[in-house]
């Protein structure tokens, strides 16, 4: 979980190597109307976000074996949704990165459909992990295989 640009994508596809698990990347959940009303430099609402969080949640329920989803679920309301379309604990790894960072990583990034003006509003909405929500906090201020090497070592602690 993160936000746009965080490396949830790249952690995932790292993951899924490493641990042997299946990536779903969760942009590629968003239904075309999500991607267009990013893509035009509106932020989703909470309305727009639900279907897709179900959709997250289904792929984790319905995929056989461990599952690794790039996936913001920038609030805890959000990950509850994700939470209740599956029998298994859910664990989130929240890649954080200080919002000078991330603006800089999201400029750079081309043929995305997440503006880097949209990247405001979901730091405004992200919500850490709470008491009682099974994951981590990884900064991702570290080189990409320091940041995968502390992903996978609480994968491997808490899941395999």
């Amino acid at each position: 979980m993160g936000v746009s640009g965080c490396g949830k994508s790249s952690i995932g596809r790292a993951l899924s190597i490493t641990c042997d698990m299946t990536f779903v990347d969760g942009d590629d959940l968003h239904p075309q109307a999500n991607i267009d009303k990013m893509a035009s430099g509106q932020a989703l609402d909470d309305a727009d976000r639900a279907p897709w969080l179900e959709q997250v949640g289904d792929v984790l329920a319905q995929t056989p074996g461990p599952v690794v989803v790039g996936c913001s679920a920038l609030k805890r309301s959000y990950r509850d949704i994700i939470r209740a379309s599956v029998a298994e604990p859910v664990r989130f790894l929240h890649l954080d990165a200080a919002e000078r960072v991330m603006l800089a990583r999201v400029s750079a990034r081309a043929g995305h459909f997440m503006p880097p003006s949209l990247l405001q509003s979901q730091f405004d909405a992200l919500e850490g992990l709470a008491a009682g929500e099974l994951g981590t906090r990884i900064s991702i201020a570290r080189p990409f295989p320091a940041v995968v090497g502390q992903s996978e070592s609480y994968i491997r602690e808490t899941l395999i």
